[in-house]
């Protein structure tokens, strides 16, 4: 039977069969195709076998941690990806958003709320995907070697593709259409995630290092994103001697 793909496919991952029963009976009860993992290597080959919506992911997984899945994976889907976890500190926070979670939950956790990240971070991508397949006419940017093509949703550097993700373009885009503009990190989650009260915007952070890191591979010399100390970020292009 073919899988309803318009509420949406997850997977669930955690070492704890009741934990993974109890979210995958409240999320098939509205409506979403639901597949289950229960360890690392576990959950790399479900994600690749169904290339689901969203993801949701333990840390403290046995034949390979979440942060270990959740780092290969964001090299091959683009996904939310959801940390769910005891692990309360902030440097674990801090590791989950640099290799690639969308959002953080502490266990223990309420349903509710999950439920509540989850539609959140769904809706948020169908609303992107809606924008490009009705994008209609080409608007590139260029600066220098580096162009920036807002309907195609690519940038590339002397006409290679920079592999970025959704928000990753997302957040280029914000900040190309208002240059020299400073965008806290707050308004920046808020514009991208849509989602002001759920999550922590230090995911901003890390998703701007990845940006600056995947340009510099390029174009080492040229800063195309400044940091304003206590303030935020900007489009402002910076060339180092």
């Amino acid at each position: 039977m073919e899988h309803d793909k318009m509420r949406g496919t997850i997977v669930v991952v955690d070492d704890e069969d009741d934990i993974v029963q109890f979210i995958q009976d409240a999320l098939e009860d509205e409506g979403y195709t639901v597949f289950t993992a229960f360890d690392g290597a576990q959950a790399l080959l479900v994600a690749r076998a169904h290339h689901p919506d969203l993801m949701i992911l333990d840390i403290m997984l046995p034949r390979r941690d979440g942060f270990a899945v959740c780092r290969e994976l964001r090299e091959e889907l683009d996904i939310p990806i959801l940390f769910l976890s005891a692990k309360q500190s902030d440097a674990d926070k801090i590791q989950g958003f640099r290799v690639g979670a969308d959002d953080y939950v502490l266990k223990p956790f309420s349903i509710k709320e999950l439920m509540a990240r989850v539609e959140a971070h769904l809706r948020r991508e169908r609303r992107g995907q809606q924008r490009r397949d009705q994008a209609h006419s080409a608007t590139c940017l260029n600066y220098g070697h580096l162009s920036i093509d807002l309907s195609a949703y690519e940038v590339r550097y002397a006409g290679q593709l920079l592999p970025l993700t959704l928000k990753e373009f997302e957040i280029i885009q914000l900040l190309v259409l208002h240059p020299r503009q400073v965008f806290s990190r707050e308004v920046i989650y808020d514009r991208i995630w849509k989602m002001d009260a759920l999550g922590d915007t230090k995911t901003v952070t890390e998703h701007i290092k990845r940006i600056r890191k995947k340009i510099s591979h390029y174009d080492s010399r040229t800063e195309y994103i400044s940091t304003v100390w206590g303030v935020g970020y900007k489009w402002e292009l910076r060339t180092s001697i």
